[in-house]
């Protein structure tokens, strides 16, 4: 038995090239599929974002028409139509909220599968230059990789990465304020004055 382990600790194991290319290929295309399928995902809530204003505005249009066609709201109603605009703006705030949290998930994974995708791409570049540089002699490695070869992890951006998404929510919301703080005072306006 102790002579089996001796033998089997001092055997050197030989990856066929092809085995090898393949593992990497196989990494490659995943991620490559992974990114497209994130920015699929990504253009289909930004659709989704896109109906969501459209609708919004078109709601506003409505209340907005309403009140400067009405001649039964007064001054003293203005609570109707402020009250409308504050549930709208915070149906539509949740909405944005969520759609926006949905890019943001998929716009961070789609950039974690390219930074794997671009290092399972490094490493296959530096495996054929290996290959070539060993001109190629055999149909095997033969201590020419490493393990780290072969283990591509999942990468990750760094932090700051995560600055662009409080920007990008730091834009709607403030476009959001804006507009609520616009309507309510043209409905205090259009009833008051």
């Amino acid at each position: 038995m102790a002579e089996y382990e001796t033998h089997h600790h001092h055997h050197h194991q030989s990856i066929p090239k092809e085995t090898a290319l393949q593992a990497l290929n196989t990494i490659i295309q995943l991620h490559f599929e992974k990114t497209l399928e994130k920015k699929r995902s990504i253009d289909l809530q930004k659709k989704e974002l896109h109906k969501l204003f459209q609708l919004f505005f078109i709601f506003l249009s409505l209340i907005f028409l309403a009140q400067s066609q009405s001649s039964h709201l007064q001054c003293r109603h203005c609570w109707i139509p402020i009250t409308l605009l504050s549930l709208a703006h915070l149906i539509f705030y949740v909405s944005v909220a969520q759609t926006l949290r949905c890019i943001n998930g998929f716009k961070y994974q789609r950039r974690c599968h390219k930074l794997t995708l671009g290092l399972a791409t490094e490493r296959l570049r530096e495996m054929k230059m290996k290959l070539s540089s060993n001109n190629g002699g055999g149909g095997e490695f033969d201590g020419v990789l490493g393990d780290d070869d072969f283990e591509i992890h999942y990468q990750e951006p760094p932090e700051s990465y995560f600055g662009k998404f409080k920007r990008n929510w730091a834009l709607h919301f403030g476009f959001l304020i804006l507009i609520y703080g616009f309507m309510v005072s043209t409905s205090v306006v259009l009833l008051c004055f």
